[in-house]
């Protein structure tokens, strides 16, 4: 299979669609922002550019070696996938058993954990619609997380990772609910942050669904509701879809063998453990120390290069084993995702030392820790944050 650019892949496949909604804030073509990051305060102008051309040669060259190999990959992870899947389901249809029930558990833990993160978040971005594949491709694709694929498309992919961590422009900040950084005005129910935070964890699928909803654009005027009742009804065919085969079917079947209550307690706790692990990828990728915040000023006239440092400074990894990178949907590499959202997450763990170099050179934080370490880092902010004050992490 031969490496096809992005813009040509989605222009010769015949796959349709739901027209995406335009990105929003073009990049400048030269100069530079009203105001640069402090972390980047010393960089030139032309140090920034030759950053950035720098850094689009190590994507032109991924995407110059992508082919056979990074395809078969992402079928290998699905069928690995819809394995494990299968088999903690029809494992909890012996769930009065305790060993099947821990087993079935387990297994589709795990195959929750997969789809969600190393496949669905992926697919989504577009990483494989390159591959011409209707059944692995961003318009197709429905994960299994309550929230609807387009919705979170937007609030994702178009908003959050064009204003990665700028107070003021990108809501994932906090998510509406809790205060995550020290410019975020304190108010009296800031001080719940730690029981918001912790409530919030078992229940990460449900939180982000209502948050895909925009309820405060539409509070503030700035999303129609007619626009609002579309999602709402997506987002209600999309609860129903879950429910039926987490809570309906597992357990009817389950009630053959007299394990129907074992088998909803099973995809209850399955569920809940998949969203406790993706709550804490994703907080430790945004929100531990080293992770920078950015003011509208710092973004104000940007350009590619000076982007691409704004997604260097504002991320953070997380250092462990290969296995540990796939459960995590490769979002230990969370720097190189936001620099490059649309690559194979395969590819990161080869992008990550050229990225690592690039810092060095030009003077600029590279932040990774052990998984412990930012989950720790991420909590403390929490704590820190419930309290009045502007202090950074």
């Amino acid at each position: 299979m031969t490496a096809i650019s992005d813009r040509k892949a989605v222009k010769s496949t015949s796959i349709s669609g739901p027209a995406a909604k335009p990105r929003p804030g073009a990049l400048a073509t030269s100069g530079s922002p009203l105001v640069r990051p402090p972390a980047a305060a010393h960089l030139s102008d032309e140090q920034v550019a030759e950053l950035g051309r720098e850094l689009d040669a190590i994507k032109d060259d991924i995407l110059a070696k992508r082919g056979a190999s990074d395809a078969a990959y992402i079928r290998r992870v699905i069928k690995i996938q819809r394995g494990l899947e299968l088999s903690g389901r029809a494992a909890l249809l012996m769930g009065r058993n305790k060993a099947a029930w821990v087993t079935g558990t387990a297994l589709l833990s795990a195959a929750k954990i997969l789809e969600n993160m190393e496949i669905g978040h992926n697919i989504l971005h577009g990483q494989w619609d390159w591959m011409r594949d209707p059944d692995i491709h961003s318009t197709t694709w429905e994960w299994d997380f309550v929230t609807p694929a387009r919705s979170w498309q937007h609030t994702h992919n178009d908003l959050h990772h064009r204003w990665t961590n700028v107070i003021g422009k990108d809501n994932d900040v906090g998510y509406n609910l809790l205060r995550m950084d020290g410019d975020q005005p304190w108010k009296p129910h800031n001080l719940g942050n730690p029981l918001y935070n912790a409530i919030l964890a078992p229940i990460f699928e449900w939180g982000i669904a209502i948050y895909d909803l925009e309820l405060a654009d539409y509070q503030e005027g700035k999303k129609s509701k007619e626009a609002l009742q579309k999602d709402l009804k997506a987002l209600g065919i999309k609860a129903i879809k879950q429910f039926t085969k987490d809570y309906a079917a597992t357990p009817a079947v389950a009630m053959l063998t007299g394990s129907g209550k074992q088998a909803l307690y099973g995809t209850l706790t399955a569920n809940a453990v998949r969203n406790v692990w993706a709550h804490a990828v994703i907080f430790c990728g945004h929100f531990p120390e080293g992770a920078d915040t950015f003011t509208e000023e710092m973004v104000e006239g940007e350009t590619r290069g000076d982007w691409y440092v704004r997604q260097m400074i504002g991320s953070a990894n997380i250092s462990g084993s290969k296995f540990m990178h796939i459960m995590t949907g490769n979002l230990s590499h969370q720097i190189e995702h936001h620099l490059f959202p649309d690559l194979p997450s395969n590819r990161y763990a080869e992008v990550a030392p050229k990225v690592q170099e690039i810092c060095k050179r030009y003077g600029l934080p590279y932040t990774t820790g052990p998984l412990l370490k930012q989950v720790g880092s991420s909590w403390a902010k929490v704590f820190k944050l419930a309290l009045p004050g502007k202090t950074k992490s």
